[in-house]
């Protein structure tokens, strides 16, 4: 495959990435991972990646082409410097020859023969060891389930596991693709506890030895709505955002906790619960939003919407127009970045309250606000039933009413000037 001039230097800022993440071999990771991985550099930076994207730049995709320059400045951003341009000058800085550096044919043969050495290793040990004990694990005969201890947010869940006289130094729950919800297991334990400061939906897993072998899923509901001051590592909550009869908003305390901040902060609502088996592809949802702080930081009045799916997810975003170019729409595998794409259409003044509809058929997004078209999108990887709604806001929002109905029409949930939920 032909390499685009800079794919060294690329490689150099993926394993910095690698590195801060600590969620192990970059090979090893799952389409779970990518997604986690777009979710977080997003909540860093503030620009959103797709996953399919994250793949293509770590060459899990077929791509050939050169990443954009605005998915090299996130990138960057989220290793930890300005942009690509800063980060090429402090790598080349710090080691000018480390990247261009050439092979001298006496290296080249010690490579080579190197490689040839791993490949027998490699096929030693896939005849005689690892390769063959991953292989004789009958999943059928471990268990593997869990529970969550209370009700609400935060949560601790306990797994229970029997390996059935399974020997590994390599065994571990992965709560979720974040590495701090990855657990250890030790030889002969048959409980682990882990804790989940969201609600949502996770699908639990049971790696040996790096490979799959059981999961299952696992609901953190929300109990109705939560606010959250989204601090990292552990949000702040805040449980009683009814603060009026006829909108959710959070309380004036934290709208001035809020502004007095310095750094960046998210605002969001959370409503997180098993709706039924009510298809993600096949809805309606009316809403009602604003923005109630713009300043410093939050000039952009960045807000975006969230339908959580049981597989993916639909992330619908909005700022004012003149910020549009940072915008990111993600319909489950398809993704549109507004330094790529002209997404004016989703720049919207919400500092009054617009009345936003998401339209959804057959996996086919129509997006409309006060009543009026203005974005139409098909994707093509189901994002499952619905499993949650979130609202995001950089800064603060209010929601004043909402409805969501299934494809027949029927209310799944109505909370008009909240005054009641289905």
């Amino acid at each position: 495959m032909k390499l685009y001039p800079e794919h060294k230097l690329v490689k150099v800022c993926l394993r910095q990435i690698e590195d801060k993440l600590g969620w192990g071999n970059a090979a090893q990771w799952h389409n779970e991972v990518f997604i986690e991985l777009s979710e977080t550099i997003e909540k860093e930076t503030h620009v959103l990646l797709s996953p399919t994207t994250l793949k293509r730049v770590w060459g899990r995709v077929n791509y050939e082409n050169a990443p954009s320059i605005s998915t090299l400045n996130a990138l960057s951003q989220f290793a930890g410097y300005l942009n690509w341009r800063d980060f090429k000058n402090k790598v080349d800085s710090k080691n000018p020859s480390w990247i261009e550096r050439k092979i001298t044919p006496n290296a080249r043969i010690i490579v080579v023969s190197a490689s040839v050495l791993t490949l027998v290793f490699i096929s030693l040990f896939s005849m005689i060891g690892i390769g063959n004990k991953n292989a004789t694990i009958d999943s059928s005969q471990i268990k593997f389930s869990s529970y969550p201890i209370a009700e609400g947010i935060p949560n601790s869940v306990v797994f229970d596991f029997d390996l059935n006289g399974v020997k590994s130094d390599s065994i571990y729950i992965q709560q979720f693709w974040d590495r701090t919800k990855t657990i250890k297991i030790k030889p002969g334990q048959k409980q682990a506890t882990g804790i989940y400061y969201y609600p949502g939906y996770f699908r639990a897993k049971l790696l040996i030895d790096g490979k799959k072998i059981k999961q299952h899923d696992l609901f953190i509901k929300s109990n109705g709505w939560l606010g959250t001051v989204d601090y990292q590592p552990i949000p702040k909550y805040i449980k009683e955002v009814r603060q009026t009869s006829n909108k959710l908003s959070l309380p004036s305390d934290i709208i001035d906790e809020i502004v007095r901040s310095e750094e960046p902060l998210v605002s969001s609502f959370h409503y997180v619960k098993n709706f039924e088996k009510v298809s993600g592809d096949n809805f309606v949802l009316n809403t009602t939003i604003k923005n109630v702080y713009r300043d410093k930081w939050a000039v952009c009045q960045h807000a975006s919407i969230v339908i959580m799916g049981t597989k993916s997810s639909l992330i619908i975003p909005f700022s004012i127009p003149g910020c549009a170019s940072e915008l990111g729409i993600m319909l489950s595998e398809t993704y549109l970045n507004g330094k790529e794409h002209d997404l004016s259409e989703l720049g919207l003044a919400l500092t009054t309250f617009k009345n936003i509809k998401i339209k959804v058929r057959e996996k086919h997004l129509t997006l409309f606000a006060e009543n009026e078209e203005i974005f139409s999108k098909a994707y093509h990887e189901s994002i499952g039933d619905i499993a949650g709604i979130r609202y995001h806001f950089l800064g603060a929002g209010e929601v004043k009413s909402i409805q969501l109905t299934d494809i027949s029409k029927e209310i799944i949930l109505i909370d008009e000037n909240f005054g009641s939920v289905k």
